[in-house]
């Protein structure tokens, strides 16, 4: 027991030694780089609902702590203090709900901003400093929307946005690496995330790109006069389809093998997947949101309906023109106004692996008798009294019109003369 003990020591004071050196490392970056005497923002680009980290590249080495500070329009008198001076502001991301303040959606780790969820008003200026407002770092972020995007089905023959070319300037489309394939030993799907970019000689000087004259489309270094026609382009996503075999699992041993075929053969229940189920009831004719555990907007992700695919080719948003079930591009599945054949489990896939299931219950809603007092009772005697207002003084007025017809009318006139004879 002793020597457990001993061993469990060292094993601890090994993984301090471990981060302690981690952390000197993560020091040794900031030694190595030097700040800049003249402050210039480098660009970045996100789709809309990503969670994005911003290092803080550079800081004195006497600088313990660091704050961010963000800026929609460089020199404005608005800003936002993105700290609690500490550098300790810790979110949970799964807690946060979407359209929700900036102030509630960042967390700072080792000098790094995260924003989680990012909304396309969270593009602007993010600056890395101290609480006396000396500058060391700074991004131009630009979280692009999925409203408005493009999306092309490549076994549909249907193909991405072709380049722009315009007087001074270029728009096209940069596309991060395909994603894996987002179900595995059936028929999958995977994504391809393109972002747009312009490039161009006249961009401003002070923002720093990854290529010469070349910045994303939404940045601050575009100049003003191109802004009208950057719309033109939007981001956009091509998706195809793939298959990927299983990985192998472990295979339980044969007695234990043999006695679970009895009890499933035994029990009256359909063999489930073997992943977490979580179980909801939701009133019919309101709007769910059903997230996949620990999914973010680039990872692939797919929903099936029990043994029903739920494939993008026919379920992502704008597929059709009226859709009531659909998948966003936050690899979010909607059901609006729930129905009662709504009711199934629904698995979700990440990343080629099935990891959750969601069983939803629609109850059955009882009618309930309304009283005199209610609302809809109320407008409901008040609709039918109006219109049975309207109606008895239509009648009254047409019958009105007749009787002063009849009143006013002349009486014909005999035109018959007696004519007599003398003689």
């Amino acid at each position: 027991m002793g020597m457990k003990l001993l061993g469990a020591t060292i094993l601890l004071s090994l993984v301090d030694v471990l981060q302690a050196f981690a952390i000197e490392k993560k020091g040794d970056v900031f030694k190595k780089m030097a700040c800049p005497a003249f402050l210039i923002f480098e660009n970045v680009a996100y789709m809309e609902d990503m969670t994005f980290e911003l290092p803080c590249k550079c800081k004195p080495e006497e600088t313990s702590s660091v704050v961010w500070y963000f800026q929609k329009n460089l020199h404005s008198h608005e800003t936002t203090v993105l700290t609690d001076f500490n550098g300790t502001v810790i979110v949970d991301s799964s807690h946060i709900r979407v359209g929700s303040d900036l102030l509630k959606r960042f967390s700072i780790r080792m000098f790094s901003l995260i924003v989680f969820r990012a909304q396309v008003r969270d593009s602007g200026h993010y600056l890395c400093g101290t609480e006396e407002g000396l500058f060391f770092y700074g991004y131009d972020v630009d979280v692009q929307p999925t409203r408005q995007i493009t999306v092309a089905f490549l076994d549909n023959d249907e193909h991405v946005q072709e380049d722009y070319t315009g007087q001074d300037f270029t728009l096209f489309t940069t596309f991060w690496d395909w994603t894996s394939c987002d179900r595995c030993g059936v028929r999958g799907e995977q994504r391809r995330i393109g972002l747009c970019y312009v490039q161009s000689a006249e961009l401003k000087a002070r923002y720093r790109t990854a290529l010469p004259n070349v910045t994303s489309c939404g940045s601050r270094a575009v100049p003003a006069r191109f802004q009208r026609l950057i719309h033109l382009r939007s981001p956009e996503v091509a998706i195809r389809s793939c298959l990927a075999p299983c990985p192998e699992k472990e295979v339980p041993e044969e007695g234990v093998q043999a006695i679970s075929n009895i009890v499933y053969k035994l029990g009256s229940k359909p063999q489930l997947p073997h992943v977490p189920i979580q179980y909801h009831s939701q009133p019919p004719k309101t709007d769910l949101v059903i997230t996949c555990p620990g999914a973010r907007p680039e990872h692939a992700v797919a929903w099936d309906k029990g043994s029903v695919r739920l494939y993008r080719s026919h379920y992502l948003v704008g597929v059709k023109k009226y859709m009531r079930v659909f998948i966003d591009h936050g690899n979010h599945l909607h059901i609006q106004r729930v129905r009662k054949r709504d009711k199934a489990t629904y698995f979700c896939w990440r990343e080629g692996e099935l990891v959750a299931g969601f069983q939803l219950n629609v109850p059955y809603e009882p009618r309930r008798q309304r009283s005199p007092t209610d609302p809809e009772s109320i407008f409901a005697m008040r609709a039918v009294g109006i219109g049975f207002t309207i109606i008895i003084g239509i009648f009254f007025l047409i019958h009105m019109s007749q009787y002063s017809y009849l009143l006013f009318r002349k009486p014909p006139q005999d035109t018959q003369t007696t004519q007599v004879t003398v003689t």
